[in-house]
């Protein structure tokens, strides 16, 4: 088993869906083989308008052969272990190159780098998990806010332990990790505004006061990742999950029948009757999880 990188990009000519399956062509077959049973890191290329850089984790769980395309090739990825960075690292800062492998011996970069499919060294493994799994928590709510009885809707704080001995593996799969990553991915996509009111609040200690929301829970198989996350204000939050409230496949926000003041919920909707969504397209709640909230949860 080795580590590696993945690389993908949104408008990618491969049929790639990060959390469950990447496709690549045969010549990298050999190298991802090293990596089943192992952790890749993600990494959106330079050349993509606003690259994320490293931003995502994942453990690839086995290769097979693409059931439509001669010559190409799946590599699944282990169910519920992606996890997108909460502090994106970038290729290159600063502080120079994070990935040291793809330097040669006279510090430049190596043709290594262009590879979409190449190795992973557990140093720059460690160094990037390190920087994009910090414990950096702007806008994470204060300790002395969270009510840890409010019905279930108070995220944990991250804990994050530094390099050494730690079991990434298991850190990597923390709830508590993985609540406070989700949080941030989907905060910074909302730009930390409720997406059914509209509004943004940030509280005495600068950090934001919306809530991140998985729209199939967790305990559903709801995975972490931003599509299936909506960034609410505690009260929208509890509708959603009561469901008083949904989400049809033109994000137009529905109001239950079932509310037993269903004028007031209205005048809690932002004036356009939609959510407000992320920018990026790929940041936008997935049609398949909105409509099994509407099927499970949203009272008809």
């Amino acid at each position: 088993m080795a580590k590696g990188i993945f690389m993908h990009r949104g408008d990618s000519q491969y049929d790639d869906v990060p959390a469950h399956y990447y496709q690549f062509p045969q010549r990298y077959l050999s190298r991802a083989e090293q990596f089943v049973g192992d952790w890749i890191v993600y990494l959106e290329p330079g050349q993509v308008k606003g690259s994320r850089g490293y931003f995502a984790v994942a453990k690839v769980s086995g290769i097979r052969p693409d059931p439509v395309i001669e010559k190409m090739y799946i590599a699944d990825i282990a169910k519920e272990s992606y996890l997108d960075f909460g502090d994106l690292v970038p290729f290159r800062d600063d502080a120079g190159y994070t990935e040291q492998g793809v330097l040669n011996a006279a510090g430049k970069v190596s043709g290594r780098a262009q590879a979409a499919v190449r190795p992973l060294s557990d140093q720059d493994f460690a160094r990037i998990i390190e920087r994009g799994l910090t414990n950096s928590d702007g806008i994470l709510p204060r300790v002395d806010t969270v009510d840890q009885h409010s019905d279930g809707f108070a995220e944990d704080q991250m804990v994050f332990h530094a390099l050494g001995n730690t079991d990434r593996s298991l850190e990597m799969s923390s709830r508590t990790v993985r609540n406070a990553n989700f949080r941030k991915v989907v905060l910074r996509a909302y730009g930390e505004r409720c997406c059914i009111t509209g509004l943004r609040f940030i509280n005495g200690g600068g950090r934001a006061e919306v809530q991140a929301a998985h729209i199939v829970p967790v305990e559903k198989g709801g995975p972490d990742i931003v599509s299936n996350g909506l960034a609410l204000s505690g009260t929208a939050h509890w509708m959603f999950d009561r469901g008083m409230i949904g989400i049809d496949d033109n994000m137009r926000i529905l109001v239950s029948r079932h509310s037993n003041d269903p004028s007031s919920v209205k005048n809690l909707i932002n004036k356009t009757g939609q959510i407000i969504m992320p920018h990026k397209i790929s940041n936008r709640p997935n049609l398949s999880f909105t409509r099994w909230h509407r099927e499970n949860v949203y009272k008809q």
